[in-house]
């Protein structure tokens, strides 16, 4: 019992550092990506052309490898270093937000374009068309990709390991080379707690958007 009990306390703290990742992925990468998403949508080719660019080398590299560039790159080059959690971070939010651009993009794209100009009939500015009649039909269309994205954040959270993260999987594979083997599978256990909550919250919101019909 008193092992049990260890073994969780070693896998909650670092499922703390899973945690740390996943919500500043997500309070960065967000916004940003809806950025992006106007570069790429930009009339101003060069733009477009250099922001499609970096989110396909982003999207067609692994998070493995934009891990090491990020962690080992700065101080080989530059000679300015990174800690491992924030280099962890900056990968994750630079990643993540190459993926919500496109999402973002695609809602963006599908909303016909009749709205936009009926709102300027209306005499409406851009900037209010977009938040008052195309924004939340744009966060109704891309709830689903969206919460497929988050959940998988979750999980890729564990590849911080790769640059000596303390986070759960790593605490886990410590046990490992202990002789334990459960504590790798009882880490699933945690993934599975959290995601199964998010799912629940994401299917909560689509109830609720539901009254939004494109």
């Amino acid at each position: 019992m008193e092992q049990f009990l260890n073994v969780t306390l070693d896998l909650l703290n670092g499922f703390g550092q899973n945690c740390t990742i996943f919500g500043m992925t997500l309070l960065m990468a967000l916004p940003l990506g809806l950025i992006i998403s106007f570069g790429s949508m930009s009339k101003f080719l060069p733009l477009k052309g250099l922001v499609k660019t970096f989110v396909w080398i982003i999207r067609g590299t692994p998070l493995m490898l934009q891990l090491f560039v990020v962690f080992y790159i700065p101080s080989l080059v530059w000679g300015v270093s990174f800690d491992r959690m924030t280099a962890a971070i900056i990968a994750f939010v630079i990643n993540y937000a190459a993926y919500f651009s496109e999402i973002f993009r695609g809602g963006i794209e599908s909303i016909p374009k009749g709205q936009y100009e009926a709102g300027q009939v209306l005499g409406m500015k851009k900037s209010q068309i977009f938040f008052k009649i195309v924004l939340m039909q744009v966060v109704k269309r891309i709830v689903a990709p969206m919460s497929n994205e988050i959940i998988t954040l979750v999980k890729d959270t564990s590849l911080a390991r790769v640059i000596m993260v303390p986070e759960m999987l790593k605490a886990a594979e410590r046990f490992t080379m202990q002789g334990l083997i459960w504590p790798l599978f009882y880490t699933g256990v945690f993934f599975l707690i959290f995601n199964g909550a998010l799912t629940l919250l994401f299917s909560f919101i689509e109830k609720k958007l539901s009254y939004y019909k494109g």
